[in-house]
């Protein structure tokens, strides 16, 4: 744990050193620790700003609302309609970046705004491993990345998190739905909101980390390997199954490989 603290206490000084900030919050794991650390260390000094948008999972935006009245943070909120950006509803391998740039731009809108000196966002240092095109909007427009800064790995941020009582340290992994569909597939907010229910269906039957591929009309169901065997109980199996059709899906399938980040980007 020594290790651990010492890179907790990087963190600190980096949020320190930024004197003000505005946090891109979305109450996912890393942004959740995020915005706890810059809280601890800034008080007032430190905002979240979450973005409402049509490519998050609404469960999500709910849960950071939660989060920041519970722990007494400002918070402030920015709408986004990703489906208006330039080349982002043709989906193209850079998509994320043209989606991030906008996002950043506003929330630095909204820092000067309110007066902060700079804007954080959450990556850590394990997001330097995968495809993640988003990374470069950031460097162009000099958002702080803290946790990445302070050496701060996913697990890291989950003991930590655990540590300070934070509900978010065992939370699944929630990325933006957009990521669900193969590239050069158009995406629409129709398109999103099905995914979205499918997941959340997955969800409250107890699934702890789901995702739902889209290929053309095609489900692709990923679970963690040892949840395999819970989807293949023929109740739930079938209830399944009949649930995307309902949505539009003609077929449903289950990826083998089972659940993995970034898997739209084997093809790249």
């Amino acid at each position: 744990m020594d290790a651990l603290h010492q890179k907790a206490a990087r963190l600190r000084a980096e949020l320190l050193r930024l004197g003000s900030t505005a946090v891109a919050f979305s109450g996912g794991v890393d942004s959740a620790y995020l915005m706890y650390a810059a809280h601890e260390a800034l008080g007032d000094e430190a905002i979240a700003v979450t973005v409402r948008s049509s490519a998050f999972p609404r469960r999500e935006t709910a849960e950071a609302e939660a989060f920041c009245a519970q722990a007494g943070i400002r918070q402030v909120w920015v709408d986004l309609d990703v489906l208006e950006i330039p080349g982002f509803a043709e989906n193209p391998p850079d998509r994320c970046y043209l989606c991030k740039r906008q996002l950043f731009r506003r929330i630095q809108a909204v820092a000067a705004e309110q007066g902060m000196a700079s804007v954080s966002e959450g990556s850590n240092l394990d997001d330097e491993g995968d495809y993640r095109p988003g990374m470069r909007a950031i460097a162009e427009l000099g958002v702080a990345s803290p946790l990445r800064a302070a050496g701060l790995t996913k697990a890291d941020i989950r003991a930590l998190s655990r540590e300070a009582g934070l509900p978010t340290w065992a939370k699944p992994s929630l990325a933006c739905l957009a990521s669900r569909f193969a590239y050069g597939e158009t995406i629409t907010r129709e398109g999103l909101d099905r995914v979205d229910q499918a997941e959340q269906l997955l969800s409250e039957l107890g699934f702890t980390q789901a995702r739902v591929r889209v290929h053309g009309t095609m489900a692709r169901i990923e679970l963690l390997p040892e949840e395999f065997p819970r989807l293949m109980e023929p109740e739930t199996r079938t209830g399944v199954v009949q649930a995307l059709r309902g949505l539009g899906f003609t077929y449903v399938a289950l990826d083998l490989q089972g659940y993995r980040t970034g898997s739209m980007n084997e093809i790249l």
